[in-house]
């Protein structure tokens, strides 16, 4: 069983060794361009990129999101005769979600994601590390050692398991404010914006977003590593803690928390459930797009809608179908990025699915289930006199495969049946083709 003890900061040792042994995955020519004062390149396109290569890559994750929840959205938003813009990609296939864990058949956010950014399985809870508890290279990292800015964005902390799969190496997720200096003190992502000021300040110490607010009492600032954001700040970070600071940033590098916890309140209908986020994804995803594509040698962004998972653990399909359509926003704005940079690679995929919902007919004799597991709705079917309702399995993750869709230079390798690890590869593939790096 491998150990689940936290990598910390004897980590690092470790992961200079694993820089070492990477090299040549982000060896390419931008890494040895002279820089500016602050350490980036120059805005503009750097000559000699191949038509065949990915400058840029965006990745959009709805958490939680499998193929019903997928279509949830869609009859909720755009109705049967509608398509969702993440739907409406060049190539479409589904990926395995399948997880290392020795004990749960399931995968969790942390393996599920750790498998995209790494190419490898792990164990539930683990984050950018292997099934033994080893580091392991990341796609950000590779992007960062080839000289492109780099960008973590969600709607959750932005040291949940998601982003920090790509951008830290711990084995128990939950190390939140370790993900925190990891980030600061070896990835260096550009830009970290989303959620959880809490594990960026020490107890007793809160932050821009107060301690024990109305809306969740339990959140306060717990942090572990000290006073991150002065931390972040020291190293030419600029903080922003609200929509109009992040409007009005100019800063290359750019660290933005807009919440104790999480940028919503999960419960189910009715009880306290809030989805209404201080900076909403899509414009996070602006933003951070603005400060990464002046690097001349492009950019690795990911950019997680947390919500979608969050609110089907609650089966709460009101809430799913808000952030759906919230993360279907994003989707286009990459898109419209995408058509106008051509050397941009854009891919949209589930870590796992969450809830095993069954979308179904009204009809009060078929009711099944009790509490949370009740059938939910009904709900109208957009642009149509037609209702439906959600009958929820579970409260918990389910372990079929989730769609991806994807469209720029290496879409075509992300067509068909996938294993998650192959969602890495083929990413990897598109940013440093063979011959190019």
């Amino acid at each position: 069983m491998p150990a689940r003890t936290t990598l910390r900061r004897a980590g690092a040792a470790a992961l200079t060794a694993l820089v070492a042994a990477s090299t040549a995955v982000g060896a390419t020519a931008g890494a040895d361009r002279d820089r500016g004062q602050d350490g980036r390149h120059d805005a503009g396109h750097a000559a000699g990129h191949q038509r065949d290569r990915a400058r840029n890559v965006i990745v959009l994750q709805g958490d939680g999101m499998g193929l019903a929840a997928r279509e949830l959205i869609r009859l909720g938003t755009v109705g049967k005769d509608g398509h969702l813009v993440m739907d409406s990609l060049d190539e479409a296939g589904w990926t395995a979600t399948d997880s290392a864990d020795p004990e749960d058949a399931v995968t969790d956010s942390a393996a599920g994601a750790t498998a995209f950014a790494t190419g490898e399985r792990t164990f539930n809870g683990a984050v950018g590390v292997d099934a033994d508890g080893n580091p392991v290279p990341t796609l950000l990292e590779d992007a960062q050692r080839a000289g492109k800015a780099t960008g973590l964005v969600s709607t959750a902390q932005v040291t949940d398991a998601s982003p920090a799969a790509f951008g830290a190496h711990v084995t128990d997720r939950y190390d939140q404010s370790e993900i925190a200096r990891q980030y600061l003190e070896e990835s260096k992502p550009d830009v970290l914006l989303g959620g959880g000021e809490d594990f960026w300040y020490p107890e007793g110490e809160p932050g821009a977003w107060p301690d024990n607010p109305p809306e969740d009492p339990e959140e306060q600032s717990k942090g572990t590593e000290g006073n991150l954001v002065e931390r972040a700040q020291e190293l030419g970070y600029t903080y922003v803690s609200d929509a109009a600071g992040l409007a009005d940033a100019d800063g290359r590098k750019l660290l933005g928390l807009f919440a104790n916890e999480e940028m919503f309140q999960q419960a189910n209908e009715g009880e306290g459930d809030v989805y209404s986020p201080e900076v909403p994804l899509v414009d996070m995803a602006a933003k951070a797009l603005d400060v990464l594509q002046r690097d001349r040698d492009g950019f690795f962004l990911f950019l997680e809608e947390e919500a979608i998972d969050e609110f089907a653990h609650q089966s709460n399909a009101t809430r799913t179908i808000e952030a759906g359509r919230s993360l279907d926003e994003t989707v286009a704005l990459a898109l419209d990025f995408q058509q106008r940079h051509r050397d941009t690679l854009v891919l949209v995929v589930g870590d796992h699915a969450t809830g095993g919902l069954a979308i179904e007919n009204v009809d009060p004799e078929d009711e099944s289930g009790e509490g949370q597991t009740a059938e939910d709705g009904p709900f109208p079917v957009a642009g149509t006199d037609l209702e439906f309702t959600v009958d929820w399995t579970t409260g918990g993750h389910t372990g079929e495969a989730t769609p991806i869709t994807a469209q720029g230079p290496g879409a075509e390798l992300l067509s068909g049946p996938q294993l998650n690890t192959d969602v890495h590869d083929a990413v990897q593939r598109a940013m440093f083709p063979r011959g190019h790096r």
